[in-house]
């Protein structure tokens, strides 16, 4: 079996004691490997290690950075089916899936290729006499990123390279349960030529967590994961003064509207709602159905469930397993929570038919109808393959739901009436709004993050905030009384 191990100062370390965790192929339940779990002092050996190499690569010129950005976009786009195996492997979810996790993620890394430009300050001439004043923006230090099960190889790509090229350098925590990818990505870090120390991998549990947030030199925390815990970083990390965001759980809401396009809107529904097996912070996990449509998209989608396959990601099945036993049963117990409660059970995954092993963590596409908001079903967020409906009279009775709702991640509202979806995007108060558009996960240049209890900090991730968030702002104002110049050089001027 393999073994995972840490990746510090340019090189693989493995560790012959201490505790470690099991790998699991989620699509056969067999233990598939082991991994190391960080002491207090592997994570310090790291955090050192990216401290000192932050002295000499925070000097490195942009045009050197941007070079090794490059190269590892070119590595990474080239052996983007090989992490995506990898990620399938340990995750489950399906290998065009996976594919789509590291081609979004490489979306990021071609952003922060343009980093020359988004670094660029401004500049004012004689703001007084013989005085110049102008802005520069300038690296934090060690960034610590604890990256979530869920998207082992996006998430991480969100922060890393853009804090790289910024001139910080990293220390990442992936889960546990998934780790193969982020160390696939540190040999590509290596190979285009990182200086060794900038991009450093501990694995392990809230011990590596923990001492990340305590390190004094770290000076920066990126966190993605359950709303507990993000609040848990943003709180702590915070108190030891560190930058922090903290994007935290979601229970993302589709509302539609009498006019929409239930075609269009059936679809949308079962993308969003099982794709990874609904294990994604953006998912749909509630159908809002504006009377009389109800009856008609719940139709619609169960029939498009029933033609759903579930099985090993690897052999062409629709949806995967889910990541772990645990989390497979816990899932299951909201089901059994809903029907409790007295939501209507539509189609029940608890015992799917599957195209795998028969113990593998399986749970099928589930629906549900007349959910109420009391219910803990439409209260947590499950994570899963679960989709609840909610029946509502009105626009303004599907928006005070979801502006009642804790969380504020995404949103979509499906309609062919342009009035109320400009009157949606402006009133509703969640952080990422989908118009037609079941995922509204921003694109590189924008950033990503949700209001209320979905994000911990004030800054989301990637495109210009994610610059503003590993770098600060200083202002220089200057004058100069003599003139010099460099003596004579005819060469045409090269960057280096």
């Amino acid at each position: 079996m393999k073994q995972v191990t840490h990746f510090i100062n340019g090189a693989f370390t493995p560790v012959s004691s201490g505790p470690k965790g099991e790998i699991f192929d989620p699509a056969t339940g067999q233990v598939s490997g082991t991994v190391d779990f960080a002491s207090k002092e592997v994570v310090d050996q790291a955090v050192e290690s990216a401290a000192k190499a932050f002295i000499e690569w925070r000097k490195t010129s942009l045009a050197k950075r941007s070079q090794v950005l490059f190269a590892f976009r070119e590595l990474l786009n080239a052996k983007k089916e090989e992490l995506a195996a990898i990620i399938t492997a340990e995750h489950g979810k399906v290998l065009s899936d996976a594919l789509g996790e590291v081609t979004r993620g490489l979306e990021v890394v071609e952003f922060a290729c343009g980093i020359p430009h988004l670094l660029k300050g401004a500049y004012s001439e004689s703001v007084s006499t013989g005085i110049d004043s102008y802005s520069i923006r300038q690296p934090l230090g060690v960034a610590a990123i604890i990256s979530p099960f869920n998207f082992p190889a996006m998430v991480p790509m969100w922060f890393f390279p853009i804090a790289i090229g910024a001139g910080n350098t990293v220390v990442i925590k992936p889960s546990e349960k998934d780790p193969s990818s982020t160390n696939f990505v540190a040999a590509l870090w290596k190979e285009a030529g990182l200086p060794d120390g900038v991009f450093n991998v501990v694995h392990g549990d809230k011990v590596a967590v923990d001492a990340l947030i305590d390190h004094p030199k770290v000076k920066s925390l990126s966190f993605v994961g359950s709303t507990p815990i993000a609040k848990y970083i943003y709180e702590n990390g915070t108190k030891n003064g560190k930058r922090v965001q903290a994007l935290g759980g979601a229970k993302n809401h589709m509302l539609v509207l009498p006019d929409a396009d239930l075609e269009l809107a059936a679809d949308a529904a079962v993308n969003a709602g099982f794709g990874s097996a609904g294990e994604r912070c953006m998912a749909i996990s509630v159908l809002v159905a504006v009377e009389p449509v109800a009856d008609s998209i719940i139709e619609k989608i169960s029939a498009r469930m029933s033609k759903l396959s579930t099985g090993d990601g690897r052999k062409g099945s629709d949806m995967g397993p889910l990541v772990t036993r645990v989390h497979r049963d816990k899932v299951a117990s909201y089901i059994d929570k809903g029907v409790a409660e007295g939501a209507r059970l539509v189609v029940d995954g608890r015992n799917p038919n599957v195209n795998g092993e028969s113990n593998g963590f399986w749970l099928g596409p589930t629906l549900f109808d007349n959910v109420k908001p009391s219910m803990s079903i439409y209260q947590d967020e499950i994570f899963g393959p679960v989709l609840s409906v909610v029946r509502v009279a009105s626009y303004e009775e599907g928006m005070a739901l979801i502006e009642a709702h804790q969380y504020g991640n995404g949103v979509a509202i499906f309609t062919n009436d342009g009035g109320a979806a400009r009157r949606f995007q402006n009133e509703v108060q969640v952080g990422m709004v989908g118009i037609n558009v079941p995922i509204p996960v921003p694109t590189a240049y924008y950033s990503f993050g949700g209001w209320k209890n979905s994000l911990f900090g004030d800054t989301h991730a990637h495109g210009t905030e994610g610059v503003h968030f590993f770098t600060r702002g200083k202002v220089v104002t200057s004058r100069w009384l003599d003139p010099s110049h460099g003596g004579i050089n005819l060469g045409f001027p090269q960057n280096r």
